[in-house]
């Protein structure tokens, strides 16, 4: 059986060996003969996805101990691929959350690469730019976009480290693995949420 994370902007299907990313209108024109378990976050489309008699919502099996009623279940399902660690998502919003011994301890988000760089558009014309993704941490900017770029990288990455202490560092998401590369130690893995939702499904 497939498997897939249904996001606010794309499905993420995976088949046990990759990920596939698509459109939600992709996602059902290619698969909707397809037998998938999946969990969903787009509550808009609930009605959509729940007419495809070989589709299975199951986002009522992913729980995490200790977790808050408003939580998102893709954040549950990250959470759950590991027993220890600190985990992000760096998608839409960027969010990180701690578990230790299979309890959640909580967590925090941060908007998304896309959104950082529109909030500073929406501040100055003067400031619309696109995120330098060669930017280096080591010197400070000497132009806007570098210093824009320097900005949310540098904040993001000091306030991860700041609850990380000696826990291993998890990443997944759409810019996961340009977020992990200015870490030393992040793991990224895309079928993070995958691993959490098998892990659940070997519980019922």
């Amino acid at each position: 059986m497939l498997l897939a994370d249904i996001g606010n902007t794309r499905v993420h299907i995976y088949n046990g060996d990759k990920v596939i990313h698509l459109s939600h209108k992709e996602a059902i024109e290619e698969y909707r003969d397809r037998e998938i378990a999946y969990i969903s976050v787009k509550h808009q489309l609930k009605d959509r996805f729940a007419n495809l008699k070989k589709w299975r919502d199951i986002s009522n099996i992913i729980t995490i101990e200790n977790e808050y009623s408003t939580m998102g279940v893709d954040r549950k399902a990250l959470c759950l691929s590991h027993r220890d660690g600190i985990f992000v998502s760096a998608g839409s919003a960027i969010t990180v959350d701690i578990v230790e011994e299979g309890r959640y301890r909580g967590g925090f988000l941060l908007l998304g690469l896309k959104a950082y760089i529109k909030a500073y558009a929406s501040i100055s014309p003067a400031l619309e730019i696109e995120l330098n993704r060669d930017i280096s941490l080591d010197a400070l900017p000497k132009t806007t976009k570098d210093g824009i770029s320097f900005g949310i990288i540098s904040s993001i990455k000091m306030l991860i480290e700041k609850h990380q202490s000696d826990k291993k560092l998890y990443i997944s998401g759409g810019d996961g693995k340009f977020l992990a590369s200015f870490f030393d130690n992040a793991i990224f893995d895309e079928t993070l949420i995958f691993q959490g939702i098998k892990n659940a499904l070997q519980k019922v």
